[in-house]
């Protein structure tokens, strides 16, 4: 199948490793020129360089900015005035008791997980509704519907994204641009793959005990029983910026595993 992605530019952030990666990885070699992002050149280097020995005529360039902020948003944008895929997929989480995070930690994921999509697509919808042509993703969770109890603070932002990319949607209806949130599950991102390994030192046996063990007591209701792969997860982000995906507006894509138990 023909992705229809051949010559477009997309702008990826946070993708100097994991999901964002992935996604940037996928995009590329459907053809599309790829912005991957990062806070720093040298992670920036690293991830244009993987996806070079991946695809070796890849258009992929990298630009250093802190988008948890206007400030790096700004000097983003200067560099990258158009795009017609943007993935929103820049996002912190941190397991942390709901009477001990302070407002400080509210602000900052929030300003993180769902201001930065905002003020990107902001600025990048414009230019897509005069070309009739273009894809915004946030890649929120199934956090979003099933917010967890040892990270409430992450579940909100996840669910902001999710009723953010409805509006949006609706802002658009009738033009060539789509609006959606993909809603992924447990994944082995960088993060995820440096707290299992951690936890499997501590307790004294294997990662995949941990896997087992994370499946069985935090996410039993998974169908998948395993973390998905960044790669999985960059599939479905793919065929929904294509030009294939224009039926899928407004919607809450979940490639969470089966978490979820609602059929709707």
């Amino acid at each position: 199948m023909n992705l229809g992605l051949q010559g477009k530019q997309a702008v990826v952030t946070g993708s100097t490793a994991g999901i964002g990666l992935a996604v940037a990885s996928a995009l590329v070699e459907e053809g599309a020129r790829v912005i991957i992002n990062g806070r720093t050149e040298a992670r920036i280097a690293a991830a244009v360089d993987s996806i070079r020995q991946r695809a070796k005529s890849a258009e992929v360039r990298g630009v250093a900015a802190d988008l948890g902020n206007s400030e790096g948003v700004a000097r983003f944008i200067e560099q990258v005035p158009e795009a017609d895929i943007l993935v929103n997929n820049l996002g912190i989480f941190e397991p942390k008791p709901f009477l001990e995070i302070p407002d400080s930690d509210w602000v900052r994921f929030f300003a993180v997980n769902v201001l930065s999509g905002v003020r990107l697509t902001r600025h990048f919808l414009p230019g897509m509704l005069r070309k009739n042509w273009g894809r915004v993703i946030f890649i929120a969770s199934e956090s979003a519907q099933q917010i967890p109890a040892e990270m409430i603070h992450y579940g909100m932002t996840k669910t902001a994204q999710v009723a953010l990319a409805r509006g949006l949607a609706e802002s658009v209806a009738g033009t060539g641009v789509t609006v959606n949130s993909v809603l992924p599950g447990p994944t082995s991102s960088e993060g995820a793959t440096l707290f299992v390994l951690d936890m499997a030192r501590r307790q004294g046996v294997s990662a995949a005990e941990i896997e087992k063990q994370f499946f069985a007591t935090v996410r039993p209701s998974s169908l998948l029983k395993r973390f998905e792969t960044p790669e999985e997860v960059a599939a479905v982000v793919t065929f929904v910026a294509s030009a294939q995906g224009a039926v899928i507006n407004g919607a809450a894509v979940r490639a969470e595993g089966g978490i979820i138990r609602s059929m709707l």
